[in-house]
């Protein structure tokens, strides 16, 4: 250490040393931007995905703006807003925010964070936007069925009509992911919307397209270097990119509350990979009557590959770990080990939402830390980007 010349050439492997021990994003953000070579050693550092699982997400909340120079380049963008971000493991820090173009927010739907990057969409036109770093990528435009546009309306069947209005809904909802961070060679854009299954290799000028048939994709998540996908009937599948797209169904037991989730509205299903497991969260509630006491179930199960088939097993705890999601559906979900050590709480489900940061709800058996009756059913449809998680891209990027 005698031979440094000043702080800057701290050797690499002592700063990486430094990051887990660290507090919250909000300090590891902190530290990596004193300098360029502390930045580097972020970037370079092979377990920096553990850092995800360490800390807690940051939340971003679209409602809420904040008065900031605005950054010197729009990269594009003509109305750059920027809008109030908290770190739970520390809310007391100020300054927090990110950049997000004000006609994206308006204009698009949010398919939820992927590598840091936030996707949006609207009639097949796809924007994958930055928060933090302000910058966005914009794929060519999905191919999506345009024949609506050339029927005549007067001229065809009721049922038809139906038919034609179901496809144009079911074509404005989507999931999407990214199979990498975008600068990552092989880095894809998985797009579900209807019954078709899209790819985009990021930098090329088209998309590959798994029609599905009677499958409608909700859900992708990446799970042990593998991606699974979920149906709107909680069947899962393993997604294969190469030589090209093919689902494989996943032979699974359905428990109960699984089976009545494909059939209850009151009972909602999602994906959370949480360190090795891949869980299945339930929400249900036992009544829906207006203004009424309700009480309500958040069931947890993980699957089990060992067996032939694979099956759902019950969790009654989820041990040190707490689950970060949205109120819309298409939000990712993060899962954060020990909690406490930033003060969280184990075995809990931390819901963002408006106009409250979020709410704290009990997973399995764990009772939850407060009643709010009024924002129960947290996982809709929305038209709207509502608050959201996400971590910062650099925790995912290979570069400086």
């Amino acid at each position: 250490m005698s031979g440094l010349q000043d702080w800057t050439d701290l050797p690499k492997d002592l700063l990486q040393s430094i990051f887990s021990r660290l507090g919250s994003i909000h300090d590891l953000l902190a530290f990596v931007a004193t300098c360029r070579s502390w930045r580097v050693a972020l970037t370079s550092y092979s377990s920096k995905s553990t850092l995800c699982t360490l800390f807690p997400p940051l939340l971003i909340q679209p409602n809420i703006r904040v008065h900031v120079p605005r950054p010197p380049c729009n990269n594009g963008h003509r109305n750059l807003q920027a809008y109030k971000v908290i770190d739970p493991a520390k809310q007391s820090a100020i300054g927090l925010h990110c950049h997000i173009d004000e006609e994206i927010l308006q204009t698009m739907r949010c398919a939820g964070p992927s590598y840091g990057q936030l996707i949006f969409y609207n009639h097949g036109h796809c924007v994958v936007v930055d928060p933090f770093r302000g910058t966005k990528v914009s794929p060519p435009r999905l191919p999506l069925r345009d024949e609506y546009r050339k029927l005549n309306w007067s001229d065809i069947p009721f049922k038809q009509k139906i038919m034609e209005l179901q496809q144009l809904v079911t074509e404005s909802y989507c999931s999407a992911i990214l199979t990498a961070p975008l600068a990552s060679p092989n880095s894809h854009m998985l797009v579900s919307t209807g019954p078709s299954l899209f790819s985009w290799s990021v930098g090329s000028d088209t998309w590959s397209e798994l029609q599905c048939s009677d499958v409608q994709i909700i859900q992708i998540v990446e799970f042990n270097g593998q991606f699974i996908a979920m149906d709107l009937r909680q069947q899962i599948y393993t997604l294969e990119m190469a030589p090209k797209l093919r689902l494989q169904e996943i032979t699974t037991n359905c428990p109960p509350d699984l089976t009545k989730s494909c059939q209850d509205p009151s009972r909602i299903s999602w994906l959370v990979v949480c360190g090795d497991m891949l869980l299945m969260l339930v929400h249900s509630c036992t009544s829906i009557q207006y203004n009424a006491s309700v009480s309500f179930i958040r069931t947890v199960h993980y699957l089990d590959m060992s067996t032939k088939p694979a099956k759902w097993v019950d969790m009654e705890k989820l041990d040190n770990w707490a689950i970060f999601t949205g109120s819309d559906i298409r939000s990712t979900s993060f899962s954060c080990m020990n909690p406490e050590h930033w003060g969280g709480r184990s075995k809990c489900l931390y819901v963002a939402r408006s106009p409250k940061p979020w709410s704290e709800y009990g997973l399995g058996n764990e009772p939850d830390p407060s009643v709010d009756p009024t924002h129960q059913h947290f996982r809709i449809w929305c038209h709207l980007m509502q608050p959201l998680w996400v971590y910062p891209s650099m925790l995912y990027s290979d570069g400086p």
